[in-house]
């Protein structure tokens, strides 16, 4: 599919947003949290990835609300590493607390 680019200042004026996912499935040991990141960083996007006790990943990630939004299609694409089986969603006002992108 290549690289999901936009044309500089594409964003620019939109209010930033933050997104907080639950993914569930087979998303652990399989490469799922470093794709995300990939993904992310790709998007110009800050936030964390990591691993939860239950088995699913936790996905927040701040930035323009279409690269957010982008963020969430990837994930519910079917084209991640592993296998997601359901992406639980809710986008609020961002917090501004991160810097980059990190999986954990």
């Amino acid at each position: 599919m290549g690289r999901h680019e936009r044309p500089a200042g594409d964003d620019s004026g939109q209010e930033a947003v933050r997104l907080d996912a639950r993914v569930s499935g087979m998303v652990q040991a399989v490469g799922f949290r470093y794709w995300t990141v990939g993904q992310a960083e790709e998007l110009g996007l800050s936030g964390e990835v990591r691993n939860l006790d239950d088995g699913s990943v936790s996905v927040v990630a701040e930035g323009p609300e279409s690269k957010v939004r982008q963020l969430l299609e990837w994930l519910n694409s079917g084209r991640t590493p592993g296998r997601v089986d359901d992406v639980e969603a809710s986008v609020s006002e961002a917090s501004g607390a991160f810097r980059g992108f990190r999986a954990h």
